[in-house]
């Protein structure tokens, strides 16, 4: 009787791992690690003064009541030039101190 030996694939000591969803698609081929931390601050501030104008609008329409109010006067009232400086100015402020935060703890 004759035992029959199977074919046994060798075994690799480091399997390398692709970073893409397939091994056929190609790599990325712009830098993507200077833009980052820029990116990321434009994000942050903006959705600080997305929070600043969301609550400029809900002071709208609690301020009145929100009687005879429409969404259009109400945007109108509160999309200003002095409150986009308050806006930038304490969301920059916000984000500093954010920022202090996350490296001292």
């Amino acid at each position: 009787m004759r035992l029959c030996r199977a074919e046994v694939a060798p075994i690799r000591a480091f399997t390398p791992v692709s970073r893409h969803y397939d091994g056929v698609m190609p790599g990325t081929t712009q830098p993507r690690g200077r833009l980052t931390p820029v990116w990321r601050a434009l994000v942050e501030v903006a959705f600080i003064i997305f929070l600043f104008y969301s609550n400029l609008l809900m002071g709208e329409f609690n301020q009145a009541g929100g009687r005879g109010k429409t969404l259009a006067f109400a945007l109108h009232d509160i999309f200003t030039v002095t409150n986009f400086a308050i806006a930038l100015f304490s969301a920059t402020i916000g984000y500093l101190v954010f920022e202090f935060l996350r490296k001292k703890l």
